[in-house]
């Protein structure tokens, strides 16, 4: 096992498990993550010992770890804990990926750092990590709430409009998933990869 470093390896994607979910805004984070392992032909497992469904392969040679927390949303952080404290990963080494209602629909922005900012997932993270100190890629959803609670929002499906756009959307995210892994970040590539509407 190699030793921790500063460069991604973990990429975690978040959402709720089960079919009923698979569409909701709140599980854009593991539809990225699940078209990383489209793309390069890995395959899911169901770990238990985790709490999530892992998937494992290289890309330019170098191992990347990729975690859907089951545990829902709110306890996405006891999973990612279990599994960096087992392969004795450090926080550096990984990326989180999550909706976002404070950024409009395919707005993309990339932080080391911040507030889970009312983010059920992100909260649970800090929480199980005790730190704030993790890179975070934010897929924005829209914040139209229209009056509407925003859990609601959230669980919802993504309605006509955004499905036409979704799948490239999510290819946007994978892309720069695939550029920042095994790869140091820093706040030159930060300003790079904050990307406005998907672009």
């Amino acid at each position: 096992m190699s030793a921790p470093s500063s460069k991604i390896c973990v990429i975690a994607g978040l959402g709720n498990p089960g079919k009923k979910y698979e569409l909701t805004r709140h599980n854009l984070g593991y539809l990225v993550v699940q078209e990383i392992a489209a793309i390069h032909g890995w395959s899911f497992k169901d770990e238990a010992e985790f709490s999530a469904k892992v998937a494992k392969g290289e890309i330019l040679g170098d191992k990347i770890h990729l975690l859907l927390p089951t545990t829902y949303m709110n306890e996405s952080g006891r999973a990612i804990k279990r599994y960096l404290d087992f392969f004795k990963l450090t926080t550096d080494q990984l990326i989180v990926v999550s909706d976002d209602v404070a950024l409009p629909f395919k707005e993309i922005r990339l932080r080391l750092m911040g507030s889970s900012g009312g983010h059920n997932g992100l909260k649970s993270i800090e929480a199980h990590l005790g730190t704030r100190k993790y890179a975070r890629l934010r897929m924005g959803i829209g914040s139209e709430l229209n009056n509407r609670d925003l859990a609601d929002f959230v669980l919802e499906n993504f309605n006509t409009e955004e499905l036409s756009e979704l799948a490239k959307y999510v290819q946007k995210g994978t892309a720069v998933l695939r550029e920042l892994t095994n790869t140091p970040i820093t706040d030159e590539l930060i300003s790079r990869i904050s990307l406005k509407d998907g672009t």
